[in-house]
């Protein structure tokens, strides 16, 4: 029996993007999943084209509230939502045709609580996994693409392992992965493109603040603080040109 799905998005004044994003819903070859939405207040017309969403796909959740940030308002979609997994979509993603289909396929074949395969960032780039040896260096990408697109989560790991973080408003998805795969969560990596996030993500914006939550992560699931501090050094060299380009 096909797993039941549920695509969930934080949403604030993001009239400009849901249309991409609501049109490759549209064309989901599978129409049997809901899309839940946890906006924060919006002033444009964001609930407005939710509602027209309404109209052609099977079941669309919106709740409107101001929030803390996007993972207060994950929370609250996750707690909203009745699919056994969800998919996190940012309101400036878009899904391939078959995501859907191929996704539930994927969780009924496996079982797994984690099913991750490959996405674009931006138009060209295909992003990357890591073997999960390299936890200690790539965190959550260790062992999952991403969290937005790539990822199809068991909604009832929460019960387990807690809500997203408010104490990490950009690494509590990297907290929330790693917690639940240390704690014995299951991975299966399919081969298929889900389909494309915008490469002006967080960690674009601020890949310093990125960084450096990302070190906390680390050191919080148990890796060495000394190591840690050497990485996250390296990791700065490296960055150095997008963080001053980000501070500018």
């Amino acid at each position: 029996m096909s797993p039941t799905l549920s695509v969930i998005t934080a949403t604030y004044n993001a009239e400009n993007y849901l249309p991409s994003l609501i049109e490759s819903l549209y064309s989901q070859t599978d129409q049997d999943f809901e899309w839940v939405v946890a906006d924060g207040g919006s002033k444009d017309k964001t609930i407005e084209l939710i509602k027209q969403a309404q109209q052609k796909l099977k079941r669309v959740v919106i709740q409107s509230q101001s929030d803390f940030g996007i993972y207060d308002a994950l929370n609250r979609a996750v707690k909203l939502a009745t699919g056994e997994y969800y998919l996190v979509l940012g309101a400036d993603d878009i899904l391939f045709p078959d995501a859907i289909a191929n996704y539930k396929a994927a969780c009924a074949r496996t079982n797994a609580d984690f099913v991750t395969t490959l996405y674009y960032e931006g138009s060209k780039r295909l992003a990357s996994l890591h073997q999960p040896a390299w936890e200690w260096f790539s965190g959550m990408h260790a062992h999952i693409t991403g969290h937005t697109v790539g990822t199809v989560i068991r909604r009832s790991l929460h019960q387990t392992f807690g809500e997203y973080s408010r104490h990490f408003p950009i690494a509590a998805d990297q907290l929330f992965v790693l917690k639940a795969i240390h704690g014995g969560a299951t991975v299966s990596l399919e081969n298929f493109i889900a389909g494309r996030t915008n490469p002006e993500s967080t960690t674009g914006q601020n890949p310093l603040g990125c960084l450096l939550e990302l070190y906390r992560v680390k050191v919080m699931v148990g890796h060495s603080l000394l190591l840690q501090t050497l990485v996250l050094f390296y990791q700065i060299v490296i960055w150095w040109p997008q963080i001053r380009k980000a501070r500018a």
